[in-house]
């Protein structure tokens, strides 16, 4: 289920809107229910602490399980720029078993190879710009492999071939590995789920029957917790926008330069 508004929107002005909305909903249920009072005298609430408890109960429950995946998540993203980093690593500290006839040109390649993907995690969210340094990041591999694979085919260079092959291999596959990783979010509808119950609470608390000073106090509070439940949330499901990311991590990445000549 894709969803432009939670996908695009900047999680700050989207946690502004929770913020407004849950107490817009509250307002406009206490205006429903003063209406409903005037209309009908005799109505009286019944087990509505009861109905409270058990939508903030469920919604306890949803929430923890959304912050599990997204913590997951980003910590599996964080993972695969380390693994990355080390894949890259080993393979350019293989290179020095060529003779400078085949090594000058991989350590070329790979130059280039480091920028794009360094590229790639600062395009950010920009879709055009991550898809084009993935292309080219695939050029940049397919070339390093076929030097690679021609070299192999020369007896003197078989023993160093079958040690540079596999970390090739792993190279090349964690590129498909940490793009899938990228994409990969907490499904949509379990955050509209979790959005509408957040609401809805916000609606059952504004038909309470506590005192004005008291609901209002409640409320706030209930609305700046959700609020920062929700936006962290959404932090973590989106580390390359907010302000927890992996920018310190990808640093792993941007220092292979400096094995570079």
């Amino acid at each position: 289920m894709n969803s432009p508004l939670l996908n695009d929107i900047p999680v700050y002005i989207l946690a502004s809107l929770v913020f407004i909305l849950i107490l817009l909903f509250h307002w406009l249920v206490q205006r429903l229910k003063f209406f409903l009072s005037r209309k009908v005298p005799d109505l009286h609430e019944k087990g509505s602490g009861l109905t409270i408890a058990s939508i903030l109960g469920v919604l306890s429950i949803l929430m923890g399980f959304t912050f599990s995946i997204t913590l997951s998540k980003f910590e599996n993203r964080r993972e695969l720029i380390v693994q990355e980093a080390n894949d890259i690593g080993t393979a350019i500290l293989r290179c020095d078993l060529y003779p400078d006839s085949i090594r000058d040109p991989l350590m070329a390649d790979f130059k280039q190879y480091i920028e794009s993907r360094i590229a790639y995690y600062d395009a950010g969210e920009n879709e055009e710009k991550i898809q084009e340094e993935l292309k080219k990041a695939a050029v940049i591999s397919g070339r390093i492999w076929k030097r690679v694979a021609v070299a192999s085919q020369d007896s003197r260079f078989i023993v160093r071939s079958n040690q540079m092959i596999p970390i090739l291999n792993d190279m090349i596959d964690i590129v498909t590995t940490r793009e899938a990783a990228r994409i990969s979010m907490v499904p949509r509808l379990i955050l509209w789920t979790l959005l509408l119950l957040v609401l809805a609470s916000a609606g059952m608390m504004g038909s309470d029957n506590a005192s004005r000073i008291k609901n209002r106090i409640l409320l706030v509070g209930y609305a700046i917790v959700m609020t920062l439940t929700l936006n962290l949330i959404l932090e973590l499901d989106r580390p390359r926008q907010g302000m927890i990311n992996n920018d310190q991590v990808e640093q792993k990445i941007e220092a292979l330069r400096e094995m570079l000549p």
